[in-house]
């Protein structure tokens, strides 16, 4: 007689998803990395055509660059974004007493943050200089900071918003802010010239790679 076997359950379709997916994002995250390390000439040269449209189209369109600085320096600046995330703590442990998770989503968010810091001092990649600027950054242009940072956090929320079954119209809501925040904070960052159209494409690649391989450490290991 057969006897079934005692190893582990099959992985659920959405853990064995998340794991595709995250296989797939790091594979084009590491992919443009390497060519804007290397400087691709035809990476850099639509780049460049990118970045000199918009810039001026910032410079004619002054009320709307106005907005794009109060939106990308205030609503989706990356500290907004982690006061955002640390409501969503708070959320987590008073409401439903998810403290492992919790620590999860600061721990996540705090890895967006060393990423993006440690690719930044390893690529070295230059911002666009302007002789006619608009607004200025710090610090090295790749990933965009801005970027990653919003993908992560508006990532995890959904996925949390769905894990705890939020109404459609919230649900609805959620998704309709976070889309229109990771699309906004990448377009507001090379329209104000501090920004590589590559940089936010890097920030966004890296932030959703983030978010699925977060998913996949929940699913499979939260107690």
């Amino acid at each position: 007689m057969h006897t079934p076997s005692v190893a582990s359950p099959p992985r659920p379709p959405e853990h064995r998803a998340a794991a595709r997916f995250a296989g797939v994002l790091a594979l084009c995250s590491a992919l443009l990395v390497v060519l804007v390390a290397v400087g691709w000439y035809p990476l850099m040269t639509l780049d460049d055509s990118i970045a000199v449209t918009t810039h001026r189209w910032a410079v004619d369109e002054d009320g709307v660059t106005q907005t794009f600085r109060i939106l990308t320096d205030w609503v989706w600046d990356p500290w907004t974004m982690r006061i955002v995330a640390a409501v969503a703590v708070v959320w987590l442990v008073w409401r439903h007493h998810a403290r492992w998770t919790a620590v999860w989503l600061v721990a996540t968010c705090a890895l967006g943050t060393l990423l993006q810091q440690s690719l930044k001092a390893a690529v070295g990649r230059e911002r666009p200089v302007w002789s006619d600027p608009v607004d200025s950054a710090h610090y090295a242009a790749y990933p965009s900071g801005h970027a990653l940072t919003a993908t992560v956090v508006c990532g995890l929320l959904l996925w949390l918003l769905h894990r705890y079954g939020a109404g459609r119209a919230l649900w609805r809501t959620a998704v309709t802010v976070a889309v229109v925040s990771v699309a906004g904070v990448g377009l507001t960052r090379v329209w104000l010239g501090v920004h590589w159209a590559s940089d936010v494409v890097g920030g966004w690649l890296l932030g959703a790679l983030l978010v699925a391989l977060a998913v996949t450490v929940h699913q499979r290991w939260r107690p």
